[in-house]
């Protein structure tokens, strides 16, 4: 019988991915529960939240891993992680209970390598990076208030803008006037503003017009292809500047890129970010991120435990098992 090796979680604020693995890369167990943020639910609901996911991968006291990885949104400062740790490590006594951001976990699964680079561009922007020599480095991510601009909701908010100017007269006319109205079922720009500033539409939904600036764009709307640009070239600036910190800039590093506005299949878009980087990188490779970003908390503690690289047949296994559970892997809400 595989002996446990690592518990890994990923946890968003919409789900939290659990699984426990074997040194060999066996798959021994993994549940998608509700989210465990604290910032989204509190500290005590978070930590019941994970004992119920611990005991639906079978995590008695015979079978305990050595290391547990959390990759987590919100442990955005030292204060956050030492909460974390403290609250989510009472439930495992005995392990060795490593907390990060999840911006690693999205690195480390998108990677071939312990290091790398990852840009997150899902409903916000964030980025990190893993140096050869191990340092860490990344943003803060926590929004305007950190210098941060991208993702759905910055690229959404720029298209509606440029709508309302457009049809206002304190900017250039642009086909954002006609599509942005029409994606929420309205016919003028002002209509979608007093929507949102009345609560008629949710503010925190903004984002969900991103693909339209992107469907503006790619039909040639100058427009809104500024907007699209100024997305890749920030992310390219922030991949650049994670380079440099982390020594990476001659090292022809993996540039994971992962979150949903990456899924997007504007040509214009993808080319643009892909130029950026290479300028600043040159070598460097990006890779749009297609395993769940549990399998790279799990990767980080098969890394740990080998003393470098995990080792190749199990990060192959492992992958391949968690692709599998991930195809149908639904949030299960404890009863």
């Amino acid at each position: 019988m595989t002996e446990p090796a690592v518990l890994a979680v990923d946890g968003g604020n919409s789900k939290a991915d659990v699984a426990l693995v074997g040194r060999d890369g066996a798959l021994l167990g993994a549940v998608r529960n509700p989210t465990i943020s604290h910032q989204a639910v509190g500290v005590e609901a978070a930590t019941e939240r994970l004992a119920d996911a611990l005991r639906s991968v079978s995590l008695g006291r015979d079978a305990i891993p050595p290391i547990a990885v959390f990759s987590l949104a919100g442990a955005d400062y030292p204060a956050d992680v030492r909460l974390l740790r403290g609250a989510f490590g009472g439930l495992l006594p005995g392990v060795d209970v490593q907390v990060l951001n999840d911006t690693f976990g999205a690195l480390r699964a998108g990677t071939s390598r312990p290091w790398g680079i990852v840009l997150i561009c899902g409903q916000g922007i964030n980025g990190a990076a893993v140096g050869r020599d191990g340092r860490t480095v990344r943003f803060a991510g926590v929004g305007d208030i950190a210098g941060d601009w991208g993702g759905g909701g910055g690229v959404g908010m720029a298209g509606l803008a440029a709508a309302v100017r457009g049809r206002d007269g304190r900017g250039p006319r642009t086909e954002l006037e006609r599509t942005i109205p029409a994606a929420v079922g309205l016919r003028r720009p002002d209509a979608v503003t007093h929507a949102y500033y009345t609560g008629r539409l949710d503010h925190a939904r903004i984002g969900e017009l991103a693909p339209t600036v992107f469907a503006t764009a790619a039909s040639g709307d100058p427009v809104a292809r500024s907007i699209i640009d100024r997305l890749a070239d920030e992310l390219a600036t922030m991949a650049a500047a994670l380079a440099r910190r982390a020594g990476l800039v001659r090292s022809g590093p993996e540039v994971v890129l992962a979150g949903g506005t990456f899924r997007t299949d504007e040509e214009g878009f993808h080319a643009r970010l892909a130029r950026g980087v290479e300028r600043a990188i040159p070598g460097a490779t990006l890779v749009r991120l297609t395993e769940p970003p549990v399998a790279g908390a799990a990767l980080i503690g098969l890394d740990r435990l080998a003393g470098g690289s995990a080792d190749s047949n199990a990060e192959r296994r492992l992958r391949a098992e968690l692709r599998a559970w991930d195809a149908t892997a639904r949030v299960v809400t404890p009863s």
